[in-house]
């Protein structure tokens, strides 16, 4: 079946699974919880960089491309919507703020997005992004575990 550490460390770089993907899928393939926990939120941290820099050099390209701008703006209009009054209100701390609740669509990516969109200073983004990813991952780390452990009572 493979290494379940690359399959998470892989999760946890995806847009959508991300730390909701990395660590239970971890966890339910017995990797100890703060490996899975320190493993996919490396991961997803390294996805900031990463969104900046594609957002800074391929996207002016592959914008040129009809498909790819509508997909695009889209995404960008949503991630405006619902980033904007958090971030406009709070700065920086709104970008934390939104990356740290796991929900759909609001994970390392979008928060990233969005502190490009609102053209938040890069260096300084990356810390409350970043600092968004470890509390989402202690959330999710505490999801997983509870989880587990009613699953287990449900079985017995």
């Amino acid at each position: 079946m493979g290494n379940p550490m690359i399959h998470a460390f892989i999760l946890s770089l995806l847009p959508i699974s991300e730390l909701r993907g990395g660590i239970p899928y971890a966890v339910a393939n017995d990797v100890p919880l703060a490996e899975a926990y320190l493993l996919c939120v490396f991961s997803n941290i390294l996805v900031i960089p990463i969104v900046y820099l594609f957002l800074e050099t391929v996207h002016r390209t592959f914008y040129k491309v009809t498909i790819y701008q509508r997909i695009f703006d889209r995404y960008v209009e949503r991630t405006r919507r619902k980033a904007e009054r958090n971030v406009a209100r709070y700065g920086y701390w709104g970008v934390m703020l939104f990356v740290a609740v796991p929900l759909p669509v609001t994970g390392a990516y979008t928060g990233t997005v969005a502190a490009w969109l609102l053209k938040l200073n890069r260096k300084r983004s990356f810390w409350y992004l970043a600092l968004g990813v470890v509390i989402a991952g202690v959330i999710v780390s505490i999801a997983t575990i509870t989880g587990l452990n009613a699953l287990q009572i449900f079985l017995k």
